[in-house]
């Protein structure tokens, strides 16, 4: 009882800890946005890029070879810590699951209601996305003038489709090395439990392998994530505001306060309907004790990196039962990604707008399945969803020069949306977590109703 509470008390330090962190990279971000402006207008640029140099500087691109770049370095270190382990984490978690599940029905069902989770809460967050985007674009807010915004060069996207045929891997060592290839690793994980469930006694050295594995990787990321992990967010969300200029948002101030409007909405009252229409659990509960990882998605941009915490929550706190978590959340932090949708959606509908083409309800339709698709294709890493967004405007033919012009604004400023849509993508994954468990009489009712 004892060992609870404690347990229970460090996971509330842990999230005031994280929220106060995020407020004051907010306050100290902002401050340095008002600082920036603030000497380039009085013709000290010089003083601004010896600070952004310092300070916040990617060291990585070839403009950053002289500077030291201290937040930049820190947020990377921490980052990296996080994606060192999620290959070994998702495969070792999914064989152990499929290990332990000696019922094959059982697999199907959760398989199944996991996918169906998904494509529901997916279909809802489209409407919503298209609500927005059209509402938007009838008050005439997307008429905004783009033509004095540098044209910067996008990536290409590829069929989205190639998502599916590159879940079964032709070269293994390959899929090991790349955090991108995680449906692989899904796939790979699930076949490799299956086998070992389906030998038995007759393998022991391997299954014994992967437990070892998959606890070292738990005490190693409990320590980054409770150590490290307010400094972390201070670090980032700084650094994120801080190198904006007002100049980049006030063009597309429109799509920013449409996409940010959809997407909290979303986040705090349609997961929550979810989960209650989907369980009948409390859904105040559910909010409460998920907000920090939707912080923590928030302040990585990376589904990937916000995993282990993801895990840990849902686990420890909602009641998920530990085998459905542990298939559910890695599946769900590659193929679902409903705060990526709303984006995109509303992205190309700001796109099509601003750049002359036609937007109707049909077309709406067509961009919601395109952004369906890709969707699954996005990486769980910052900024993906944004390059993705290029697979559905080609799909949609909007690429005439003012559409090219809009998309490289959206790759401009779309930072801080980014941030927002890695919390839908979590919380999602967390609130299908819930009603998979549920719906198998699994849950754990005590530690989800526990304060």
């Amino acid at each position: 009882m004892n060992k609870s509470k404690t347990s229970k008390s460090n996971d509330n330090s842990l999230a005031i800890k994280m929220a106060i962190a995020l407020a004051i990279g907010l306050i100290v971000g902002t401050s340095f946005i008002f600082l920036r402006e603030s000497l380039i207008a009085n013709g000290k640029s010089a003083t601004w890029v010896m600070i952004n140099n310092l300070l916040f500087q990617d060291i990585s691109k070839p403009e950053g070879n002289g500077a030291i770049g201290i937040f930049y370095i820190v947020g990377q270190l921490f980052i990296n810590s996080l994606q060192l382990v999620i290959v070994p984490m998702v495969f070792t978690s999914i064989a152990l699951a499929m290990c332990n599940i000696s019922d094959t029905k059982k697999l199907g069902r959760i398989s199944y209601k996991t996918m169906l989770g998904f494509l529901v809460a997916s279909i809802f967050a489209l409407i919503l996305a298209g609500i927005f985007g059209m509402t938007a674009h009838k008050m005439g807010l997307f008429n905004v003038n783009i033509n004095n915004i540098a044209t910067n060069e996008g990536t290409a996207g590829s069929n989205p489709l190639l998502v599916f045929v590159q879940t079964i891997p032709s070269n293994i060592a390959s899929v090991f090395s790349d955090n991108g290839r995680i449906l692989s690793i899904v796939f790979l994980a699930s076949i490799t439990g299956i086998c070992i469930n389906t030998l038995g006694n007759e393998i022991l050295v391997l299954k014994k392998l992967l437990q070892d594995i998959n606890k070292i990787i738990t005490i190693f990321l409990t320590f980054v994530i409770t150590k490290f992990g307010p400094i972390a967010i201070f670090v980032l969300i700084t650094r994120t505001f801080a190198i904006y200029g007002i100049d980049h948002l006030k063009p597309a101030l429109a799509y920013v306060l449409t996409t940010t409007s959809a997407l909290l909405i979303f986040l705090i009252f349609g997961y929550a309907l979810f989960v209650y229409i989907s369980t009948g659990l409390n859904p105040a509960i559910f909010v409460k004790k998920i907000s920090k990882v939707a912080l923590f998605g928030f302040s990585t941009s990376s589904s990937a990196a916000t995993l282990p915490l993801n895990t840990k929550t849902v686990v420890e706190e909602l009641g998920v039962n530990e085998e459905v978590a542990s298939f559910t959340l890695p599946l769900g932090m590659t193929i679902n990604m409903n705060g990526t949708a709303i984006m995109q959606v509303i992205a190309a509908i700001f796109i099509a707008s601003s750049a002359g083409y036609e937007v109707t309800v049909g077309n709406i339709l067509i961009i919601a399945l395109l952004a369906l698709i890709a969707s699954i294709g996005t990486p769980a890493a910052p900024g993906a969803g944004a390059i993705i967004l290029f697979t559905v405007l080609t799909g949609m033919g909007y690429q005439n020069d003012a559409a090219v012009l809009a998309y490289s604004l959206i790759l401009a400023i779309n930072r801080p949306v980014e941030m927002l849509v890695t919390s839908l993508n979590v919380v999602g994954d967390a609130a299908t977590a819930v009603y998979v468990s549920k719906s198998e009489n699994n849950l754990n009712e005590d530690i989800y109703n526990a304060d």
